[in-house]
C-alpha cells in the first residue's frame, strides 16, 4: 500500500465530532477530492498543495503541551511537516515529525487516528498545506531537545496556549483534550 492509499483510508475513516463536525467533514471531503485528483497529492512537488502530518505533543499528567517556535514562520506551532518517501503511513509521518522536532523518544500517538484537519495557505509554488493533525503523548520524564527547524521549544500549560499560538493550535488542543 502506498502512502497515498493509506492517507485515503485514514481520511475515509476520520469521523469528525463536536461543534466543528460540519467544518471538519467539509475539509475531509476536500482532502479526499484532492487525493483523487492528484496522484502526487502527498508530496511538496504538487502545485495544487499537499498533505502534511503533524502532532501536538501533550503531557496530560502535567496539563501541558510542547510547542516549537518555527524557524521560518516565527510562530508557536505543534510539531509537523512534509511526508517523506520512507513514511509508510500518515501516522508514521506524524510520529517521525514529532520525534525529530521535539527530540523526545518514546512518543505514542493518541489512539483513534487524526484529531483534526487544518488547511492553510502557503507561498507558491505549493499554495496549500492540507494538515492531518494527531496528538502524541509524551512519556513520563520526557526531555525535549531542540532541532534545527526550531528557534525554541517550550512547554505551555493548557491555559497559556491561546496567548502564544494561533487559533489552529488552540482548536487542536481543544480537540485533543476532548479525545483524552
Amino acid at each position: 500500500m502506498t502512502l497515498h492509499d493509506d492517507a485515503t483510508l485514514v481520511l475515509k475513516g476520520y469521523v469528525p465530532g463536536g461543534e466543528a463536525g460540519a467544518d471538519q467533514a467539509e475539509l475531509r471531503q476536500a482532502y479526499l477530492d484532492h487525493l483523487a485528483l492528484h496522484a502526487d497529492g502527498m508530496w511538496k512537488a504538487c502545485g495544487a498543495g499537499h498533505l502534511t502530518a503533524s502532532a501536538l505533543v501533550i503531557d496530560p499528567e502535567r496539563e501541558r503541551v510542547l510547542l516549537t517556535l518555527h524557524r521560518k514562520l516565527r510562530m508557536w506551532l505543534q510539531m509537523g511537516g512534509h511526508c517523506e518517501e520512507r513514511d509508510a503511513t500518515l501516522e508514521a509521518a506524524a510520529l517521525r515529525e514529532a520525534t525529530e522536532e521535539s527530540g523526545i523518544t518514546g512518543l505514542a500517538l493518541l489512539p483513534g487516528g487524526p484529531v483534526r484537519l487544518d488547511r492553510h495557505p502557503i507561498p507558491a509554488p505549493c499554495h496549500w498545506h492540507l494538515d492531518v493533525q494527531y496528538a502524541a503523548l509524551a512519556p513520563a520524564g520526557a526531555a525535549e531537545r531542540i532541532s534545527e527547524e526550531s528557534l525554541e521549544l517550550r512547554w505551555f500549560g493548557y491555559e497559556e496556549v491561546a496567548s502564544v499560538a494561533d487559533a489552529s493550535v488552540v482548536r487542536l488542543l481543544e480537540a485533543t483534550r476532548a479525545r483524552l
